[in-house]
């Protein structure tokens, strides 16, 4: 271990024979790793490989399995510790929990607040921030180029700007490690390489980082080393240069189906949703201003936008969750004055990162899946023989069937994603929307899911799907809508 008084400032971390297990199943088993000051690592492997359990367990979130065997020891100065109590607030993970659980307990404190939570390593402030919360708060803000939200309320940004809110909360504690899970999901270009250039940055200090990762433009060029997992086992440790990523990172393209070319578009199908000058307000602030927008049956959309532009609100909208301002209309097939709205939402599919929110990790997979068939949040009484049964059928189709009893605190992030696509799924939805469907889910996966999709849309369902990543939009994607600040900049047919 260097012992120079440059990086005895930084954590460092030793695994050795480290086992895990998770609601009695094996997670991580014989995990050997070290990092070191002034490493910055690439965590990479499938879902449910065990990345995030990884993670936690080095931030001291979860406890490895008491063999006797296995070693976890931090070194802080010149001193190492067998214990993670001492080095607790040395380390900030930053993951999709944390993210989520704003939105879980209604934390919508402003940006200045929130980042300053960090600063005294809290998660809510009772008294006014004082002179020295203020300049680290402005230092983390700045170090993003995001001071213009720090009087923003947290709830009110969208899943992008909050994801770098959160990093300059993790900044304001001044940690001697960064545990980064899925950095990068969620975010437009212009915010990728801004968060790329911050991590470029870190080269200049001894600092230590982990970043978990699933797509090949997600790995920085600050990165020094790679762990690779596969079922929860190391199957390679050492220098960026020589880990096995190119050959993952290229899995699963090749079976994406081809564009068909020469072929005439379909009539369009029957009005399923039509918005006319729709203005939406969220918390009294104007969102979307003056769209139109048609969507009938068969027709597939990809929504694109930059973080903000107003996609998430654009399918909720859709759906049903926000109103239209006076002076717009929003029409849905079949809602007619005495029909209640969720008649139309039992018809609608949904995949959004709220609902992986919104859903109590005491779940079990199948009551998730079944509640697709009731529009709900969990399962008000006993599901039906019929949603049983349907349940049963939609989770074969995904493959989720094996997680059936299991509780969704017992999955990863990309598990748990692949379980809403079954759900959204459920009584063969006339329409599915699909709020960046493919984030935190590695290239197999989102490949295989995409071919599902297909099918769907073969016989006949109407998709409309927001994502930053112009390699996801679907090859039977028949058009397109661009937002900027809340208005079409664009919108019209995709050419095959």
């Amino acid at each position: 271990m260097p012992s120079d008084a440059r990086t005895s400032r930084h954590l460092a971390v030793e695994l050795a024979g480290i086992d895990l297990d998770r609601g009695g199943r094996a997670v991580l088993r014989g995990i050997d790793w070290t990092v070191q000051p002034g490493e910055r690592w690439l965590l990479f492997g499938a879902n449910g490989a065990g990345k995030t359990q990884l993670l936690k367990l080095v931030a001291g979130a979860v406890w490895p399995k008491p063999t006797g065997r296995g070693l976890r020891r931090y070194r802080l100065g010149r001193e190492w510790h067998a214990t993670p109590q001492e080095a607790l607030g040395e380390v900030a993970y930053l993951g999709p929990e944390r993210q989520d659980r704003y939105q879980r307990y209604g934390w919508n404190a402003s940006v200045e607040r929130i980042v300053a939570t960090g600063h005294f390593r809290t998660d809510i402030l009772l008294d006014p921030l004082d002179a020295a919360a203020r300049r680290a708060v402005r230092r983390a803000l700045a170090a993003l180029d995001i001071g213009r939200l720090a009087r923003r309320r947290f709830l009110s940004l969208s899943f992008g700007e909050r994801r770098l809110v959160l990093i300059a909360r993790a900044l304001a504690t001044r940690p001697k490690l960064l545990l980064l899970d899925e950095l990068f999901t969620g975010l437009d270009a212009a915010y990728r390489e801004r968060v790329a250039a911050w991590l470029e940055g870190t080269t200049r200090s001894q600092r230590p980082w982990v970043l978990a990762a699933h797509r090949a433009s997600d790995v920085p060029r600050a990165a020094t080393h790679a762990l690779v997992l596969e079922r929860g086992r190391v199957v390679y440790r050492g220098r960026i240069g020589r880990a096995p990523l190119a050959a993952w990172f290229g899995h699963g393209q090749a079976a994406r189906p081809a564009r068909r070319q020469g072929t005439r578009p379909r009539p369009a199908g029957r009005l399923l949703v039509r918005l006319a000058r729709a203005d939406v307000y969220l918390d009294g602030t104007p969102v979307l201003r003056g769209i139109d927008f048609e969507l009938h049956a068969g027709e597939c959309w990809v929504v694109h936008g930059g973080n903000g532009s107003g996609k998430t609100t654009l399918l909720r909208t859709l759906y049903g969750d926000h109103g239209v301002a006076s002076g717009g209309t929003a029409y849905r097939d079949g809602v007619e004055p005495g029909v209640a709205l969720e008649a139309f939402k039992l018809r609608v599919g949904l995949v959004a990162p709220h609902l992986q929110t919104d859903h109590p990790l005491h779940l079990s997979v199948a009551e998730v899946v079944q509640s697709g068939a009731r529009a709900s949040i969990g399962l008000a009484g006993p599901a039906t023989p019929r949603e049983r049964a349907a349940a049963k059928a939609v989770m074969r189709e995904f493959g989720v069937q094996r997680f059936a009893t299991r509780t969704l605190a017992e999955l990863s992030y990309g598990e748990t994603r692949r379980v809403l696509f079954a759900r959204a799924a459920m009584g063969g939805p006339d329409l599915l929307l699909l709020d960046e469907p493919f984030a935190g889910l590695d290239p197999p996966t989102r490949a295989d899911l995409m071919r599902r999709l297909g099918r769907r849309a073969a016989r006949g369902t109407a998709i409309v799907m927001a994502t930053h990543h112009r390699e996801e939009w679907p090859c039977f994607t028949t058009h397109e809508i661009e937002l900027r600040r809340g208005t079409v900049h664009h919108r019209g047919p995709v050419r095959p």
